[in-house]
């Protein structure tokens, strides 16, 4: 009887200790692989046929430990290669507003060290039995607001042209389920959608993989192999982060989008390629153009139609349609009951911005669905699963600030049984400098003019502040 095949884990951490320890933990249950900075988990990556279900980071990664950037910008750069990929970060920088940052970039959950291993390892189980939604109408999308009526009818003008389609949008908007509506509704909507992530795999195997190669083409090539250009006859192929395409592989994709000829690596008899080819990208590939990262000609080549995902903060009350389909559909695969959300929670997720876009949102209710499955969600335990940093101050429209400050406390008063004052006060302390600091450009004099102290005083307590973070 053979064994069931264990779900992949990606463990990211500079601690030997932690990562032997989660490593013998875990390995029961996940088949683990370990990396101990950003550059080595993408490395680990690129060298693979498909990438981890799940992947486990901790923040403060080198060449700055003491600092969250580097795990921030795995996070983003793990969702650009794996879009499914299901990220918790466990961090011993378990100030709030790294959490909520991290879940803004498209991690599902935030655990603070020292953590108990079974409860890692019931996140991580409980991450894999929730899997992407299905959307919306025949497009697969949701929305009736003039940006999303203007991306269907787009749609329904480019899908059965045989010209290539660059999709533009932010990260997370939703640019590979528009380039899958596109084959949907084509005439090739009866072949297999192919899609690559220029950003997922080695520049030195890019050209192999989109072209194929011949036998003896380079060491590790013991049989000929087909590349996507020639698995995607009379369908669609689509080529995620185009913008990261090596320069020298921008001129042989141009040859075929001019001719449909290209060449097996290793060999020289021409192929043909009849294939539709759909790009997108969250760059500006016109600012690449003229600083000479991009070819202009492959541009012009690529954008014959050009889409743009439009983000989520335009879409309006788009945003409340989205949340009740995926509360609906997310209670459904966990076996319970959907959550609701009082008015003043329903003003707040109508006024957040939702900076992740619809991987953020969806995030989110994830987590809503699953901490407080058949509820009633409150104004305060949702600003909880937001980026404080972008929210709107009070998120409660239409009251007093009297109000609302005696509104919120007594909520969180009643919500959080475990409440401290002084830990409340300095994450307020902190946003209202973080904010100051920005609104003026990082000027310290200007900041503590903004907020009415003195500059030694503001001095102080981000000094204060800097070194706890130094200790934790």
């Amino acid at each position: 009887m053979t064994e069931p095949v264990k779900p992949e884990l990606l463990i990211v951490d500079d601690d030997p200790v932690i990562v032997d320890t989660l490593s013998y933990v875990l390995g029961e249950d996940f088949t683990v692989t370990t990396a101990e900075s950003r550059s080595h988990a993408k490395a680990l990556l690129r060298q693979r046929d498909a990438p981890p279900a799940l992947a486990l980071i901790d923040l403060g990664l080198p060449p700055r430990p003491h600092r969250p950037d580097e795990g921030f910008q795995l996070i983003a750069e793990l969702i650009a290669i794996a879009p499914a990929i299901k990220i918790i970060v466990l961090s011993g920088q378990n100030d709030e507003s790294n959490a909520r940052h991290a879940r803004t970039l498209g991690a599902i959950d935030f655990v603070s060290k020292p953590a108990d291993p079974a409860q890692i390892k019931a996140l991580l189980r409980q991450a894999l039995e929730v899997t992407s939604a299905e959307t919306g109408d025949a497009s697969g999308l949701i929305g009736n607001s003039p940006p999303m009526l203007k991306l269907r009818e787009q749609l329904t003008q480019f899908a059965d042209a045989p010209f290539p389609v660059l999709i533009e949008g932010e990260s997370g908007s939703g640019k590979e389920l528009v380039a899958q509506a596109l084959h949907k509704q084509s005439r090739r909507a009866g072949k297999p959608f192919l899609a690559l992530n220029c950003a997922a795999i080695s520049p030195t195997l890019v050209e192999p993989t989109l072209f194929g190669y011949a036998k003896g083409a380079f060491t590790g090539a013991v049989t000929a192999r087909a590349g996507y250009f020639e698995d995607a006859v009379d369908s669609t192929l689509f080529l995620d982060e185009i913008g990261e395409l090596p320069l020298e592989l921008q001129a042989k994709l141009l040859r075929v989008l001019e001719n449909g000829e290209f060449q097996r690596v290793g060999e020289t008899q021409n192929q043909v390629s009849n294939a539709r080819i759909i790009t997108a990208t969250n760059r500006d590939l016109r600012s690449e153009v003229r600083h000479n990262r991009f070819r202009a000609d492959l541009y012009h080549r690529l954008s014959v139609f050009t889409i743009g995902v439009p983000a989520l903060r335009e879409l309006g009350d788009d945003k409340q349609l989205l949340l009740d389909h995926f509360r609906v559909f997310y209670a459904e695969q966990i076996g319970a009951q959907p959550v609701e959300l009082d008015k003043d929670a329903l003003r707040m997720w109508r006024d957040y911005p939702f900076p992740g876009n619809v991987r953020e949102l969806r995030n989110v209710v994830i987590r809503l669905c699953t901490k407080y499955a058949g509820t009633q969600i409150t104004a305060l335990l949702l600003q909880s699963e937001f980026d404080r940093e972008v929210q709107a101050p009070a998120g409660l429209v239409g009251m007093s600030e009297e109000s609302v400050l005696l509104d919120t406390a007594r909520r969180q008063l009643e919500a959080d049984p475990d409440f401290k004052l002084d830990e409340v006060l300095k994450r307020w302390e902190h946003g209202f400098i973080e904010a100051a600091l920005a609104m003026t450009n990082g000027n310290l004099s200007q900041a503590a003019k903004r907020l009415g102290v003195q500059r030694t005083t503001l001095y102080s307590r981000m000094q204060t502040r800097s070194d706890a973070g130094e200790d934790k």
